[in-house]
């Protein structure tokens, strides 16, 4: 059986495949009374969706959200919150010559060989069309998260090999690359162009901050905080790598230059992210997630038929030639559905 549930206390079920008829989650524990702003959660979703710019995959979807129950006068009733989104423009006969072969890069091979039955179209379970209802759940996430004073953001950092020098916190969503340094926005975005000319794609840097998360959400041992967050972030298909505060650099320092000291008014450093014992400290919760280069190329690639003979393989469709800036909403949703869950287990044990 696939995974398809996360979280304990604010749990999720996502469902449907890229090509079928609809995406749709199933959102339980969302405490009754919560006042939902519907076009906010549509908001995140058309910063996710495809088509947007000439930056990701022509695919058209509107991603227009339909609530079926949990919802009621705008508030949450304590039922179990049912959001769907149609897929309206899936092609799925760019898919046929894939049927009897395995894309470098996807999940194909996997899949195939685990559950002997999968579904070509597009990659079906597995494709980043899933994350689509991830963002609003998470939307819903973030909307509870604010009762207790917590915002989420994130951007691009790097793509490619260039990096942003500079952060306008206020530029973000300015950006068509979501990538908080002007300067390094414009060539960031004309790399993935020169790209997608080039028949290839591009891999990068998103950080995720969580800004005023109270002392105190997460466990101590088994269910830490970076330890959810790490298993949240990594189930993000694009994503390879992550760290939380100064991560992997922490390798190269001495006790004595990691350490985050502490005066009577707070942290006098944040270079362990916010998360000291796998308890949040009080300070902003930063994570910083590698998204590798978008596997469906128009490059030959040698790959395998499904009975295992060498061929050639040029991956047809429409397909996004950086994933970095569609990452970021999915990444914020994965943050906020980590901290709700944390949020309402904290709740459960004080009160």
């Amino acid at each position: 059986m696939a995974s398809n549930s996360f979280g304990d206390f604010f749990r999720i079920t996502t469902f449907g495949e890229s090509h079928g008829p609809a995406i749709g989650v199933i959102i339980d524990g969302v405490p009754p009374g919560l006042t939902i702003d519907i076009d906010q959660i549509q908001v995140d979703l058309d910063r996710r969706r495809p088509g947007a710019n000439d930056l990701t995959t022509p695919r058209k979807e509107a991603d227009k959200l339909s609530v079926l129950s949990g919802i009621f006068e705008t508030k949450t009733t304590g039922a179990a919150i049912t959001i769907t989104i149609q897929n309206k423009d899936p092609k799925s006969h760019h898919y046929d010559t894939l049927k009897n072969l395995y894309r470098p890069g996807h999940a194909d091979f996997t899949w195939d060989k685990k559950y002997a039955h999968r579904d070509y179209r597009g990659g079906g379970r597995t494709s980043g069309r899933e994350t689509a209802v991830r963002v609003a759940a998470g939307a819903i996430a973030k909307q509870l998260l604010a009762t207790a004073g917590v915002n989420i953001y994130g951007h691009v950092t790097q793509i490619g090999t260039i990096k942003a020098n500079s952060f306008d916190k206020c530029s973000i969503e300015d950006s068509p690359v979501r990538c908080g340094d002007p300067n390094a926005s414009e060539n960031m975005a004309a790399s993935i162009r020169a790209a997608r000319k080039d028949g290839d794609s591009l891999g990068g840097i998103v950080k995720c901050v969580a800004e005023q998360v109270p002392v105190g959400w997460g466990d101590p041992v088994f269910s830490k905080l970076d330890a959810l967050l790490a298993g949240a972030m990594l189930s993000i298909g694009a994503v390879k790598g992550f760290e939380i505060g100064e991560g992997f650099s922490l390798a190269s320092l001495r006790g004595s230059e990691a350490n985050d000291e502490i005066s009577p008014t707070g942290f006098l450093s944040n270079r362990m992210g916010g998360v000291l014992g796998g308890i949040s400290n009080g300070e902003d919760i930063a994570v910083t997630l590698a998204v590798k280069p978008t596997s469906s190329i128009r490059k030959e690639q040698q790959t395998v038929t499904t009975d295992g003979k060498k061929t050639i393989v040029v991956v047809p469709g429409r397909h996004d030639p950086c994933i970095c800036a569609r990452v970021v909403p999915v990444a914020e949703a994965m943050m906020a559905l980590v901290l709700a869950d944390c949020f309402l287990k904290q709740r459960a044990i004080k009160g």
